[in-house]
Formats: C-alpha cells, sequence, structure tokens
C-alpha cells in the first residue's frame, strides 16, 4: 500500500516535465485546430466542461475574451441532455474539456453541437475517448496517467493547451517557471498550520486568476474536507464580504498583472475587517516565478502551490489526498 499523499505529491511534482510534454507533443494538433478556427472565423466561443476542467474552461473564456476579442460563455449541458434544446449553433466555436474524455453528458453536447452548425474541438488527456472521436478536432494534453483522485498535472496541462489552441505564443519559460515555483514548497508547508482548524475559508482573485481561486477551493474541498468558496473580488464586495472576519480566512491570487491591480480594493477592505489573508504571488505568501511568463499563463503556475497546500493540508488534518472519501477518479454525469 502506498503511502498517503505519495501519488498526488509526485504528480504534482511532475508538472515541469508534463507542461514540457505539451509544448513538444502538443503542439502540432493544437496548431492544426487553431488553424481551423482562424478559416471559421466563429462569432462565439462555447466552452463545456465538469469539475476541474470546469475551471480550465473557465481561463479559455478569459482567453477567448481578453486574447480574441471574441464573446464566451459557458455551455450547461443539461439544456441539451435534460431539455434537449437544439440551437442553432453556426458561427460558434465549441471546445468540450475533460480529463477523461469519458462523462456521457460531454459528450452528447459534442454531438448535439456538432450536428447544430458548430465547429467543435475536444481537449482531452485521452486520444481514444468518445469525446475525442465526437468532436471534429482533438488536442491531447499529454499529461500522462494520473493516479491521484485530485487532479493536477491534467489540470496545469489542460491551461497550457488550451493556450497554444486559442492564442498560440510563445510558452517556452513555463516548464522552468513551474519547476522553480515548485521549489518554494516549504512556503506552502508552514502556511498549512494556518488552516489546520479552519473548517470555512474564501478564496478570491480577479480576471485570469479567477480560474485559479476557483480551482484552489476544489483542492481544499476534496482534499481536506474544508468548506471552500471561491469568489471574484468584485463578486466578494457584493455581499459574501460580510460573512468574512478573523475566523474566516481567505486566500488572494495576487500574482502580478493587472488582475492583481484590480483586486487592491478587496485586499484593503479585508485588511480592515481584520481577515487574515494569504496571498499566492509575493515572496511573503505562497511564491509564484513567473520568469517574464506573460500574465495570460500565470495561472498554470500560480495554482501549483495551492496544489501544494492542499496535499500537507490534508495530510496534516489526518486525511489521504490520493483517496478523498465519496470520490473516484471518472465521475459520469449525465
Amino acid at each position: 500500500m502506498t503511502t498517503p499523499g505519495a501519488l498526488m505529491a509526485a504528480e504534482i511534482a511532475e508538472q515541469p516535465e508534463a507542461l514540457g510534454r505539451v509544448l513538444r507533443d502538443g503542439r502540432v494538433d493544437a496548431a492544426r485546430a487553431r488553424s481551423a478556427i482562424e478559416k471559421y472565423r466563429p462569432r462565439f466561443v462555447l466552452l463545456a466542461a465538469r469539475g476541474t476542467s470546469d475551471h480550465a474552461a473557465l481561463y479559455a473564456k478569459y482567453l477567448a475574451e481578453v486574447e480574441l476579442n471574441l464573446p464566451a460563455g459557458l455551455a450547461s449541458a443539461s439544456s441539451f441532455t435534460v431539455y434537449g434544446s437544439r440551437p442553432d449553433m453556426t458561427g460558434v466555436l465549441f471546445v468540450a474539456i475533460s480529463q477523461s474524455g469519458g462523462s456521457p453528458d460531454l459528450v452528447e453536447s459534442m454531438e448535439v453541437a456538432r450536428g447544430c452548425g458548430a465547429l467543435t474541438v475536444a481537449v482531452t488527456n485521452n486520444p481514444a475517448s468518445a469525446l475525442a472521436a465526437a468532436a471534429e478536432h482533438h488536442v491531447h494534453v499529454h499529461a500522462g496517467p494520473e493516479r491521484a483522485v485530485a487532479a493536477t498535472k491534467t489540470y496545469t496541462a489542460e491551461l497550457l493547451a488550451l493556450y497554444l489552441l486559442l492564442v498560440g505564443g510563445d510558452a517556452a519559460g513555463v516548464p522552468e517557471a513551474a519547476a522553480r515555483t515548485l521549489a518554494h514548497g516549504d512556503a506552502a508547508v508552514a502556511a498549512a498550520g494556518r488552516f489546520l482548524l479552519v473548517d470555512r475559508l474564501v478564496t478570491t482573485a480577479r480576471g485570469f486568476s479567477y480560474p485559479t481561486a476557483r480551482e484552489g477551493a476544489l483542492k481544499l474541498m476534496e482534499t481536506s474536507y474544508l468548506a471552500a468558496q471561491a469568489f471574484s473580488g468584485a463578486d466578494l464586495l457584493h455581499g459574501p464580504l460580510a460573512m468574512l472576519g478573523p475566523e474566516v480566512p481567505v486566500i488572494a491570487v495576487t500574482t502580478t498583472g493587472r488582475g492583481a491591480a484590480a483586486l487592491t480594493p478587496v485586499l484593503d477592505r479585508l485588511a480592515a475587517a481584520q481577515v487574515d489573508v494569504l496571498r499566492v504571488g509575493p515572496p511573503d505568501g505562497l511564491p509564484v516565478v513567473l520568469d517574464g511568463v506573460h500574465e495570460s499563463l500565470a495561472p498554470v503556475l500560480e495554482i501549483l502551490p495551492l496544489q501544494q497546500l492542499a496535499w500537507r493540508l490534508a495530510l496534516d488534518r489526518g486525511g489521504d489526498p490520493d483517496r478523498p472519501r465519496g470520490l473516484s477518479k471518472v465521475t459520469e454525469t449525465w
């Protein structure tokens, strides 16, 4: 029997190598699909995913809106699978993201979108999956087998693959930046003590970092069983701020960039309310090493210390982050 947390720890550590594989082996798939997208000239981007991959889809939404100047949204799979909606998708780019490519609702949504006129792309870690077969184009994220239930390397590989698909810019510095960020793992180990007796916490961010806040909250929920809620910094001020105080800590993703600058007023309000805030990004929090990596790629890096934090905290609370209770690696939904 493996040591508790050994699988998750190994897969967290493998991410620089996995990201290198995306750049080396996934670029051809991504470029081929991106060429098809450019010829298609979509008017809208619709993204479908579940769980961790839903946060990758949220990242892709920001890429589409900021880098491509295209309106984008997240699909409600039940509109197609439960209610039988068949909208006109002419001119729509439909991208479904799934580690396994096996969730029936995503497969059916892909089939519906293709049948309704959309250009369809699947992004998965399994090129032999039903989802990959249902799409016109497939981008393999090349993360390799992931055995821990909590997704780590498949998530960051999805992010980088989506960047190559939608933007195709220079991402050569990402693997080294990831290695240098992971080298600060002692900061996550030390920070875990701040949350050892906590039952509730909030994660927050703005812009490209908001998917990181969402994914960080999920990792803490599924490994340490915390009631972790994620809010954009803007939404936090519209009511949820009232539940915060000394007894409800906040993890704020403040990696350098416009999103972090936009979060400054929120941090000022949290300080005034004497909220314990752990910041992701700066050296005195959970450090993130960008090494010249563009802000639009920062989410690939800033989730790494939150993965380390979730792993350490789960162990310190007596759990096994490799085998969260009630969860399995592939979740099938309809």
